[in-house]
């Protein structure tokens, strides 16, 4: 299945992308796409209510905005320098163990959304990600059993305002965490709608130039890994989202960089994860 959330900012109401591409609204299933949602078994409840209801349910309206596809979660976990390329491009080493940092939910904004440069800031970035929603709630969670705890995949946009990642001390998170700075969507993909999680193209995209283009082949660790690993440091609740990193191209590995500036217009997309478009706006 693929989920989609759709409305104004707030007042969004869950929808479904069937087969024929066809958006429903989903409000008559009864509920939204939320941490309840995923750990009470609601994808399943979900799949039953389409096969029994999903043929009366309203059309979607054409140009109706998308919000993300799930509820604010708990917390997003990011990881850093997980492309074998990013890292080159960085003049870093690859990481013995998954980098681990956080960006926070109210970051949280809808795929095709403006994007607000904060205030004070002068180096906006880029990075394309492969996300992970989880489905169950994962404590010390084996390898081999990881897959198993994943409700589907979302891309995500981790914007970063790199002065405040690093040029202000302390952690990344500052430079993570603005409002906007993670658009989501435009919809999350059930595990099923995905032929192999890793061996995706990823791609991004600066005013029509190519920024981005790269494979979650070059991943360093995998899906399976990160979840397994995260869980041994901290309980993934149901509907908490793992941004598993950024190929290279990103502003910062330019030389010299090349940051977002007001106007801008930022497109990206993962094969069977769909596409999004972001311009950006000054604050104010």
């Amino acid at each position: 299945m693929k989920l989609i959330r759709f409305g104004r900012p707030g007042e969004e109401r869950p929808g479904l992308i069937l087969a024929d591409r066809r958006r429903i609204d989903a409000s008559g299933f009864g509920s939204d796409y939320d941490e309840a949602f995923f750990g009470s078994g609601g994808l399943e409840r979900l799949a039953r209510w389409l096969g029994r209801d999903g043929g009366a349910a309203p059309v979607v309206p054409d140009g109706a905005r998308l919000g993300p596809p799930l509820c604010r979660p708990s917390k997003i976990v990011c990881i850093g320098l997980n492309y074998r390329d990013h890292a080159r491009e960085t003049g870093v080493a690859v990481p013995d163990e998954p980098v681990i940092f956080f960006k926070a939910t109210s970051a949280i904004t809808g795929p095709n959304d403006d994007v607000i440069i904060p205030k004070g800031a002068t180096k906006v970035d880029w990075e394309a990600e492969l996300a992970v929603v989880m489905g169950r709630r994962a404590a010390h969670v084996e390898r081999d059993a990881a897959l198993g705890y994943i409700a589907g995949y979302v891309l995500h946009n981790d914007y970063s305002e790199r002065s405040f990642q690093l040029e202000r001390g302390g952690q990344w998170v500052k430079g993570k965490s603005c409002d906007t700075f993670a658009p989501l969507g435009p919809f999350l993909a059930t595990p099923d709608e995905i032929r192999d999680v890793h061996d995706l193209p990823i791609w991004l995209k600066v005013n029509g130039e190519t920024k981005q283009c790269s494979s979650t082949r070059e991943l360093v660790f995998n899906v399976p890994t990160l979840v397994s690993y995260v869980s041994q440091f901290m309980t993934l609740l149901p509907g908490d989202i793992i941004s598993t990193g950024t190929p290279a191209g990103v502003g910062l590995g330019h030389r010299p960089p090349r940051y977002l500036v007001a106007g801008d217009e930022v497109e990206l997309g993962i094969d069977g994860l769909g596409t999004a478009r972001q311009r950006l706006r000054a604050y104010g």
